[in-house]
């Protein structure tokens, strides 16, 4: 099954220097990019100048930007949202400049006991839709804790509303979340553009893939099965946890912490990417 996906990744988890990013990819046979920071800046804080010169350094080295993996719609529901929406714009250009053909972003926070945030939250991610209509940009929605589409039911009713809007699954999220899911999948499944490789035990922990709650082996297959995109995407998000004191605590077995803890960012992608290939 390996071959049928073609494989993405937040590599700014391996690095936050661009010339690194690549390293870490290519070194992993990983040909796709989600842009979320470089150089130590977010997306969205990038000038247009900036990244044409991003461009050419990835064109150069033979990889594609697949998404922005933008923090729109990461903010509080009170927040101003004009601030906000012009950011948007910007990274949408961005996206047009890099060959990006989706757009991740979220549906914001401090909804919750709030009479009329589903209908603000709906307005908000309307916007932004009718801001990219007619270019090649799909906008994909990620379910992330605390937001309005924390839960399958709340992304549901952001598909159904507006139908332009992808979904962009992550199984972590949803652990995270208190959110069953198999039963999130079989929601959510036919609105799936694209998936993140996170995966979470029980608690919430992040682990490699297939090593959590994640059912990401069946997800991955169904996904397979059903989806009629020419592009299958699995993007790695590791999220694994780093600590710097691990190589001293080593030469003491007695103080070895869990199978799942890296010395460096680098080895904690580089495990990411290995426990997906094993899994595929």
């Amino acid at each position: 099954m390996k071959n049928v996906f073609k494989l993405c990744a937040f590599a700014d988890e391996a690095s936050t220097d661009l010339a690194e990013q690549i390293t870490a990819l290519k070194e992993n046979n990983i040909d796709f990019l989600e842009i979320r920071s470089v150089n130590g800046k977010n997306i969205s804080d990038v000038t247009v100048d900036e990244v044409k010169d991003i461009k050419k350094e990835l064109d150069n080295s033979g990889i594609a930007v697949w998404s922005i993996g933008s923090p729109s719609g990461k903010i509080d529901i009170s927040e101003k949202f004009k601030p906000h929406f012009d950011k948007f714009v910007h990274m949408a250009e961005l996206a047009e400049i890099l060959g990006a053909s989706r757009y991740r972003l979220f549906s914001f926070y401090g909804i919750k006991g709030k009479t009329h945030a589903r209908d603000e939250v709906m307005e908000r991610l309307l916007r932004f839709s009718e801001a990219v209509k007619g270019s090649n940009i799909v906008l994909c929605h990620e379910n992330e804790k605390d937001i309005y589409g924390e839960l399958a039911n709340e992304c549901l009713d952001i598909h159904k509303s507006l139908p332009d809007i992808k979904a962009v699954f992550d199984p972590a999220n949803f652990i995270q979340a208190g959110q069953h899911v198999k039963e999130a999948w079989d929601i959510l499944k036919i609105y799936t553009d694209y998936l993140h490789i996170k995966d979470a035990k029980v608690d919430g922990t992040v682990v490699p893939a297939g090593k959590g709650e994640g059912y990401l082996a069946e997800i991955i297959k169904d996904f397979n099965e059903i989806s009629l995109l020419k592009n299958k995407v699995l993007t790695l998000e590791p999220h694994l946890k780093v600590f710097e004191g691990l190589a001293e605590l080593e030469h003491d077995e007695k103080s070895v912490i869990d199978s799942y803890v890296y010395k460096t960012q680098r080895e904690a992608f580089d495990a990411a990417a290995f426990a997906l290939k094993e899994l595929l």
